[in-house]
């Protein structure tokens, strides 16, 4: 069938305005148990609690690192989100994704943790093959870690059109230590 990118034509975009957009700022997660996520989050993949504005007065917590924010929302019902699946772990389902510099690593914290994983590589024919480790976080949702930055990106077209994040981040970081 191909790559739909690939059959575009170079100048498809062309009339389409820049955006002024930066990078990917957070993901927001509907959860069973908001405190088993921040668990989750903080000992499996690093990311740190981190203040939330006092106006939000529903129960919820706002984590960071490497850059991404993930914002858990506590489900008042106690359900699953409709795009959580617990148990299955299929690649080409929704899924967020890690870059990871230490596959390795990332695979032993995983079995001392004993969470259930999917290991596969892809790319090997190319010869730039990309690791991948999936797994779900307490509520179901998908996480893929990879090594991707063996794939080089060649865009389809328009290569004049992709912006890269300034030397800076983006909502501004205190690393002071101090906070509300």
């Amino acid at each position: 069938m191909g790559d739909v990118a690939t059959k575009q034509k170079s100048n498809e975009y062309d009339d389409v305005s820049p955006m002024p957009l930066m990078a990917l700022n957070h993901v927001s997660r509907l959860c069973k148990s908001v405190d088993a996520s921040i668990d989750f989050y903080v000992k499996v993949l690093g990311f740190v609690l981190i203040n939330r504005p006092t106006s939000l007065d529903f129960k919820g917590a706002w984590l960071f690192n490497y850059g991404i924010g993930i914002h858990l929302v506590q489900n008042e019902d106690g359900g699953n989100s409709p795009d959580a699946v617990p148990d299955r772990l299929d690649p080409m389902d929704n899924h967020i994704s890690f870059q990871c510099e230490d596959m390795g690593a990332m695979e032993r914290r995983l079995k001392k943790m004993k969470i259930d994983y999917l290991k596969r590589t892809i790319n090997e024919e190319e010869g730039a093959p990309i690791d991948q480790l999936f797994f779900n976080d307490p509520d179901g949702f998908m996480i893929e870690i990879c090594n991707c930055e063996n794939l080089e990106l060649v865009p389809a077209g328009s290569m004049c059109r992709i912006k890269l994040p300034p030397d800076r981040h983006n909502p501004p970081l205190q690393m002071n230590g101090s906070g509300a």
